[in-house]
């Protein structure tokens, strides 16, 4: 178990928005039965991280319009793949869409919130580095989100490369690719760049 210094510690909430996680709205939806319990998961854990004085950041994607989305040539050519899971992506999150807003389960005025993501990078091109370090003077992160497999798994690769210590809250991160492919980014992130640890586990950490 490593310990965690709340002092300097941050939890990163990975576009918990009704663009991934509100089945009636969703345009890139996690699977509907899966909504819920994760919703409920997070909650309890940052409901107990900003207990401790821990702070939330939340990075939500947002375009201005569907060119912003179609500059990335994988993006366009699966917009309209029946084949594909992200078939319709031009739609996904455009600025003023409710699948913009972040679940308000997950949301609390002391948090923070970062909205120019535009790729699967937390870090490029927001401020969330500036962010994380200046304004918060953390060193630690505790991601969270959608998709364990692209967003959750590119941050944490990034993290570790700027030098944050890397958890991910297992608990509160899943994907619209499936088990498998969850299950699998969890066990790379273990092998090379962090701790994916159980609500549990983190709170644990916080008191060793």
């Amino acid at each position: 178990m490593i310990p965690l210094d709340a002092a300097r510690t941050a939890v990163v909430a990975i576009d918990m928005h009704r663009g991934h996680l509100d089945p009636v709205v969703a345009t890139l939806p996690l699977a509907a039965e899966r909504c819920g319990p994760l919703i409920k998961r997070a909650a309890s854990l940052f409901a107990d991280l900003r207990a401790r004085g821990i702070p939330v950041v939340h990075v939500v994607t947002e375009y201005r319009d569907a060119a912003e989305i179609g500059a990335n040539p994988f993006w366009k050519a699966i917009h309209e793949d029946p084949a594909k899971d992200r078939r319709g992506i031009l739609g996904h999150n455009l600025a003023g869409s409710v699948g913009t807003e972040i679940i308000a389960e997950l949301q609390d005025a002391r948090d923070m919130v970062v909205r120019s993501k535009k790729r699967y990078s937390v870090f490029t091109p927001t401020d969330l580095e500036f962010v994380l370090r200046r304004r918060l003077g953390a060193d630690t992160v505790i991601l969270a989100g959608i998709n364990t497999t692209t967003c959750v798994l590119c941050a944490a690769f990034e993290a570790t490369n700027r030098d944050f210590r890397v958890v991910v809250a297992s608990d509160a991160v899943d994907s619209m690719d499936g088990e498998d492919m969850h299950r699998f980014a969890l066990k790379l992130i273990a092998a090379a760049v962090g701790w994916p640890l159980t609500n549990d586990d983190i709170l644990r950490a916080l008191t060793a």
